[in-house]
């Protein structure tokens, strides 16, 4: 037996020997048709797992090298520079990335479609969750629109304290980009100086809202208290230490040659690609195009403010990394703005149909119970109609298009997310670039996942 066992593993040694000289499979001819369908089959499911038919329908005609240079690697699932779950299926030539393609989809969560299953006062619990990094953008863009269709006007204060909590919110969203941003590619002391700074903003949140994310404060007829006792001092001691940390920043890394050599001249995304691809926000401002909705589509009366609008001419890493810095200072000065000069009156519309009484009330009246729970349980109906409004968001142009029936719930909702347009992006800046840029260009572009996969 043991003679037998060694007898075929020479047999087998001398096949695949003379298999691997010739340079192919030596088949007999009552195998060959069934073998050669095997191998088939294998080969597909290899090119499947490698990536390749994904990325083939990308880029279709492009001059190809030999496969035997060519190489497929995924990026992610899990993998930095993102907040949420991104893959990217990247064909690299050595350590020079030909080809990518995002895939998304790892964190879908369906909130578009569940909209139309709540009612309008339940609609910001929603949407509050998209863009975690900027939720108040969320509340806002879904309340102008709301209020669109039932054609209503909120009150100056609530209009105002919409603005103040919105650009403090702008703030806190592109100190995350810049502390996540420096830490991806070991800037370590970035990554704990923006999260300290983020969290003297986020104190005052959960002494507005009562949460430190996710506030659900912006409401369908105003907001949904007024601000707290002692919250000019709050506002006020963010406005003295931000711009001082800021300059920190400046000095750290604006002169930096070690900043500048690794992100200058890198991800090169310009004008003309940012419109033929819908990209909007501080990626096309840092290539040189003037855009802000605050400016050219104002909302909740932000034309009264003086600010400028930042732009940079490189195209570059390093401009979509400077320009967050400077929309931090201009929304400081709308802030210090909305702070002076902060209107009395109530904080939400007066209109029974649409908000609930005061909390005090419950305890004193039963019709102001019975409103109240009417009010949260079957929510206020909405004439028909459709209606698209925009904010301009830390990422971008931030939509809601929402079709009424005339039910207490939207018939339909789409939002237009900017992380959404944004991420068609990453094509264009990773192609021929070194691998090693990649994780720099992906953080300039800021995605939220959350705001992708809803």
């Amino acid at each position: 037996m043991m003679e037998e066992k060694e007898d075929n593993n020479t047999q087998g040694s001398e096949y695949w020997a003379t298999n691997a000289e010739q340079g192919g499979w030596s088949l007999s001819s009552t195998d060959e048709g069934s073998q050669k369908m095997d191998l088939e089959e294998s080969s597909e499911e290899l090119e499947i797992q490698m990536g390749k038919e994904v990325l083939d329908d990308y880029l279709e005609g492009e001059e190809m090298t030999s496969e035997d240079e060519r190489m497929i690697v995924n990026m992610g699932p899990q993998h930095p520079s993102t907040h949420g779950v991104l893959r990217l299926q990247v064909e690299l030539e050595g350590e020079i990335v030909r080809r990518v393609k995002p895939i998304i989809g790892y964190l879908h969560t369906g909130m578009e479609k569940t909209g139309e299953s709540l009612t309008y006062s339940q609609g910001c619990t929603n949407t509050t969750r998209m863009d975690y990094l900027a939720p108040f953008f969320n509340e806002l863009v879904f309340s102008l629109t709301t209020e669109k269709l039932l054609n209503i006007q909120v009150p100056d204060r609530a209009k105002q304290i919409r603005i103040l909590m919105t650009e403090l919110n702008r703030v806190t969203s592109h100190l995350v980009a810049l502390a996540t941003g420096g830490m991806d590619i070991g800037a370590i002391s970035m990554m704990i100086f923006g999260f300290r700074e983020r969290e003297l903003i986020l104190n005052f949140f959960e002494k507005t809202t009562g949460l430190r994310m996710n506030h659900n404060y912006i409401r369908p007829g105003g907001v949904a208290a007024d601000l707290p006792d002692g919250w000019e001092n709050d506002v006020q001691e963010i406005l003295e230490e931000i711009p001082k940390k800021l300059k920190d920043y400046d000095q750290m890394l604006l002169d930096n040659p070690i900043w500048n050599g690794r992100l200058r001249n890198v991800g090169i995304l310009t004008t003309q690609e940012c419109f033929d691809l819908g990209i909007t926000g501080p990626s096309l401002r840092a290539s040189g195009y003037e855009w802000d909705l605050r400016k050219v589509q104002p909302y909740s009366g932000i034309e009264k403010f003086n600010f400028d609008i930042p732009t940079l001419e490189d195209s570059d890493v390093f401009s979509r990394w400077r320009i967050k810095v400077l929309e931090i200072h201009e929304s400081l000065k709308i802030i210090k703005q909305a702070m002076e000069t902060m209107p009395k009156g109530d904080y939400r519309i007066d209109d029974k149909k649409v908000t609930p009484p005061p909390r005090k009330r419950l305890d004193e009246s039963m019709e102001a119970l019975i409103h109240h729970f009417k009010l949260f349980t079957e929510g206020f109906k909405v004439p028909e109609g459709e209606a698209y409004v925009a904010v301009e968001s830390p990422r971008g142009e931030l939509g809601c298009y929402i079709v009424s029936d005339g039910s207490s719930t939207p018939y339909k909702m789409h939002i237009r997310a900017p992380s959404f347009c944004n991420l068609q992006a990453l094509p264009v800046i990773m192609s021929n670039s070194p691998i090693a840029d990649a994780v720099a260009s992906i953080a300039s572009l800021d995605p939220v996942i959350g705001d992708v996969d809803r």
